[in-house]
C-alpha cells in the first residue's frame, strides 16, 4: 500500500500527513449521514497513515466534534487534531464572532466535546470584521500559552489580515478553498504564506465532489444537500462545469487514474507546504485519495489542466452572495 509521507506546516514544527481528512460531511451539509460508516472511515484513514483530521464546532453544529471524540478516545496520539471557532452558530445576532472572550469559551467547549486536553491546530473559521484581528489572535495566543492549543491558523482570511495576525502570533497554517476550479489564492495568499513560512491547507480540493467525476446531474444530490444552492451546481453553470470535468476524466483514463486522483495530484504538486484535506464518508475513498500521491503529472498533463481550467472556464461563484460576504476579510 502507498505510504503517506509527512509535510511540515509553518515554522513552528507542525508535522502532518501530506493528505488530511476533512470531516464536515460526516455530520453536516451533504445530506443524511451514516455514523457507523463515518467511524469506519476515520479509523481506516488513521490505519492508512492519515494523521490530520479537520473539524469545527459549527459542523452539526457540534455533532462532528463529538463524533471525532469516539475515535480520539482510543487513538488520540495518532491524530493531529484541527478544529475551528469563529462562526457564531448559537448567536442569532452575529454571523461571526472574534471577540477574545468568545474565543476562550469556544475553545473550552470544543475541548469538552472532543474529550481532549489539547487542540493541535486551532483556526479562526471566519474573520470578524468588527473585532481587530490582533485582539482575536492575541486570545488564540493565550490558548497556546495555556497549553490548550499547540498551533493556530486562520481560515478564509485576506492577505493583509494574515500578515497582521502573524505579527501577533506565528500562524502555522491558513485554510483556504483551493483546487483546479478555485485558484484565487495564487495571486496573493500563496505568495504571502511562503514569504511568512505559513503552511496552506486547501479545503474542497475536489471542488465539493464535482471534480471527482461522480456527479453528472443535480439530481445526484439529495434534497437536503447544500450544494443544490451553490452557484456552480445550478442550471447552465452545472453543464459548463461538467464539460470541464469530462476533460479531466479523459486525462485520468490516460494516466490509469481517477478524476479525483488527478485533481488531488495537481494540488499536491503545487508545493510541499500544501496539505489538502479532501472530505469523504467512505473508507474506499480514503484509498483512492491516497492513490493520488503516486500519480505523476508531466509537463504536458499540467499544460492540459491549465488550458482546461483557464481563468474564464469555471462557471459560477464558489459560494452564494451571502456566504461570500464572510470570506477574505
Amino acid at each position: 500500500m502507498t505510504p503517506v509521507p509527512t509535510r511540515t506546516l509553518g515554522s513552528q514544527g507542525l508535522r502532518v500527513s501530506a493528505l488530511g481528512l476533512g470531516c464536515m460531511g460526516m455530520s453536516y451539509a451533504y445530506g443524511p449521514v451514516d455514523e457507523a460508516r463515518s467511524l469506519a472511515t476515520l479509523n481506516h484513514a488513521l490505519d492508512r497513515g492519515i494523521s490530520l483530521l479537520d473539524t469545527a464546532d459549527v459542523y452539526g453544529p457540534e455533532a462532528n466534534e463529538r463524533l471525532l471524540a469516539r475515535v480520539l478516545r482510543e487513538r488520540r496520539d495518532e491524530v493531529v487534531l484541527a478544529t475551528k471557532c469563529g462562526i457564531a452558530y448559537a448567536d442569532p445576532d452575529r454571523a461571526v464572532d472574534g471577540r477574545p472572550e468568545y474565543v476562550h469559551r469556544a475553545c473550552d467547549a470544543s475541548l469538552g466535546r472532543l474529550g481532549s486536553d489539547r487542540i493541535d491546530l486551532y483556526y479562526l473559521h471566519r474573520v470578524d470584521p468588527e473585532v481587530p484581528i490582533e485582539e482575536t489572535v492575541g486570545a488564540m495566543g493565550e490558548l497556546v500559552a495555556a497549553g490548550k492549543v499547540r498551533h493556530i491558523g486562520l481560515s478564509e482570511a485576506a492577505a493583509e489580515t494574515i500578515r497582521r495576525a502573524h505579527a501577533v502570533h506565528p500562524l502555522s497554517a491558513v485554510q483556504m478553498e483551493y483546487s483546479l476550479w478555485t485558484r484565487g489564492i495564487e495571486s496573493d495568499i500563496l505568495p504571502l504564506a511562503r514569504e511568512l513560512d505559513i503552511g496552506v491547507v486547501p479545503y474542497s480540493p475536489l471542488g465539493r465532489g464535482f471534480l471527482s467525476g461522480r456527479i453528472s446531474s443535480p439530481d445526484d444530490l439529495g434534497e437536503d444537500d447544500w450544494r443544490r444552492d451553490n452557484p456552480r451546481f445550478q442550471g447552465g453553470n452545472f453543464q459548463r462545469n461538467l464539460e470541464l470535468v469530462e476533460q479531466v476524466a479523459a486525462l485520468a483514463r490516460e494516466h490509469g487514474a481517477t478524476p479525483a486522483q488527478i485533481a488531488l495530484a495537481w494540488v499536491l504538486r503545487q508545493g510541499d507546504d500544501i496539505v489538502p484535506i479532501p472530505g469523504t464518508t467512505r473508507p474506499e475513498r480514503i484509498d483512492e485519495n491516497i492513490g493520488a500521491l503516486t500519480v505523476e503529472l508531466d509537463s504536458e498533463a499540467l499544460e492540459r489542466l491549465e488550458a482546461i481550467f483557464n481563468p474564464a472556464a469555471v462557471a459560477g461563484e464558489r459560494y452564494t452572495e451571502a456566504m461570500m460576504k464572510l470570506v477574505r476579510n
